[in-house]
């Protein structure tokens, strides 16, 4: 048995995601805080498939701590596709900034991620079949007005996989690394980063499952990137950011 760990898991595109995921009769490993929430998702997912196996596994990945112990919890599991999906944003003025929200920030969108994506290269990355797929944004591609912060913690997330994409195949590694960067979705991110429901404003926002099929296409893909561009349209591209193999 092998399985699909999906972190943030608990709402949005991780929770549309794990069932997209189960529809295929993926195995999953549900990570995120909000234990009551992932145990809903799992009696969800037994509607759609009781066959598979779903494990719930609760973390606060903006405490390096846990993030480590959470790789620990896993490793009693053959894995096949990790999904860092968990982040959250902030909407302000860098001098406006919240520097407590901020902090939590990049330490879930860019430490946590960072770490736990280096723990599975570390043990899967020469393993047939296995995938890492990093959630980032448009935002991770293009910067934003008062999402500056917010922006240059997607960027990270993209020059991180996409380097670690090249790196892999450099080392003729089966391993793939992959970037998932959406553009407005409906989920619980407008109200963490905004403190709006209201998405009314963004004529264009998709909805967190339109956001997991195009997870599923990436997944599908031989591409590194899975881009929502500025046309709302998304497609699926070889990596973006410039790479140098020697210095």
């Amino acid at each position: 048995m092998s399985y699909v760990v999906i972190t943030g898991a608990s709402s949005g595109i991780g929770y549309e995601s794990a069932l997209a995921f189960a529809k295929r009769g993926k195995n999953l490993i549900l990570v995120a805080r909000r234990e009551q929430k992932l145990n809903d998702l799992k009696s969800t997912i037994f509607e759609i498939n009781p066959a598979i196996d779903v494990v719930v596994l609760t973390a606060d990945l903006s405490d390096s701590e846990q993030v480590h112990n959470l790789y620990q919890r896993t490793k009693g599991y053959e894995l096949e596709t990790w999904i860092n999906n968990a982040g959250f944003g902030d909407f302000a003025p860098i001098a406006d900034q919240d520097l407590s929200k901020v902090e939590n920030m990049l330490l879930l969108n860019n430490v946590g991620l960072t770490i736990l994506s280096s723990l599975f290269v570390k043990d899967y990355s020469s393993k047939e079949g296995t995938q890492l797929i990093n959630v980032s944004s448009d935002g991770g591609y293009t910067v934003v007005d008062n999402f500056v912060t917010y922006c240059a913690t997607k960027f990270f997330v993209s020059a991180f996989t996409e380097g670690l994409a090249h790196e892999l195949r450099s080392k003729g590694e089966p391993m793939q690394a992959k970037v998932l960067a959406p553009a407005v979705t409906e989920t619980e991110f407008a109200y963490v980063a905004m403190g709006v429901e209201d998405l009314s404003d963004f004529p264009q926002t998709r909805t967190a499952e339109e956001v997991a099929q195009f997870m599923l296409d990436l997944y599908d893909s031989d591409k590194v990137v899975g881009l929502v561009d500025e046309t709302n349209q998304f497609n699926l591209k070889n990596p973006l950011h410039p790479y140098i193999t020697k210095i």
